[in-house]
């Protein structure tokens, strides 16, 4: 088993929930509009949506890669131009970080979970993503694959759901923080297209 390869994992997927994405600027809002258990509900939901795919990228994957030998350095080097594509994306995009704390019309704390819930599941870009980034850190040549990838998946929701619960709760002081440093948007955005070009180099590079 290789932990290193575990930790890169942890970094990565810790570095990508920090970063401005309709995610947690979306749990951002909430928690800023209605409240900060409103944030968290939110949170839960996105979260939970995480298991399905990591089920359809556990099973439909590790077949591809038992039967097709080639398959599992396609997959990667589709990983590297998917993240490469997303780099290319966040430098279009404007550096500004817009947030709204206009109330909006409450809703229960369960049909926020499940409003969170299908905006996952129902999101192909998440599927596109898990996909391009998963299969490069599976971490055992004995394990299992699908067990790789479930355990992945589960370390993924776990550091992003600590992360999103953490912008959750201090909404007030991010989004003061925020209005008060009008730079922080641009070296978000620049931190973030590194971060992607990283990843994408490592899918290329990395042995496994």
């Amino acid at each position: 088993m290789n932990y290193e390869t575990l930790y890169l994992f942890t970094m990565a997927t810790a570095s990508l929930a920090i970063f401005p994405g309709p995610d947690n600027i979306y749990v951002l809002t909430q928690s800023i509009a209605n409240g900060k258990k409103y944030g968290l509900a939110t949170v839960a939901g996105l979260i939970s949506g995480c298991l399905v795919h990591t089920t359809l990228l556990a099973f439909g994957v590790s077949a591809l890669i038992k039967t097709q030998e080639n398959v599992y350095f396609g997959i990667k080097v589709f990983g590297a131009l998917y993240l490469l594509y997303l780099a290319y994306q966040v430098w279009r995009s404007d550096s500004t970080v817009s947030l709204s704390s206009e109330p909006t019309p409450r809703k229960g704390l369960l049909k926020l979970y499940k409003q969170g819930f299908i905006m996952n599941v129902l999101n192909p870009k998440v599927t596109i993503f898990f996909l391009a980034f998963f299969p490069g850190f599976l971490f055992s040549d004995t394990l299992d694959t699908i067990i790789q990838f479930y355990v992945l998946g589960l370390l993924f929701m776990l550091i992003s759901g600590i992360i999103f619960s953490a912008i959750a709760l201090l909404a007030g002081n991010i989004s003061t923080y925020i209005k008060k440093n009008g730079q922080v948007g641009f070296m978000l955005k620049w931190v973030q297209i590194l971060v992607f070009i990283g990843l994408a180099a490592y899918l290329v590079l990395s042995d496994k």
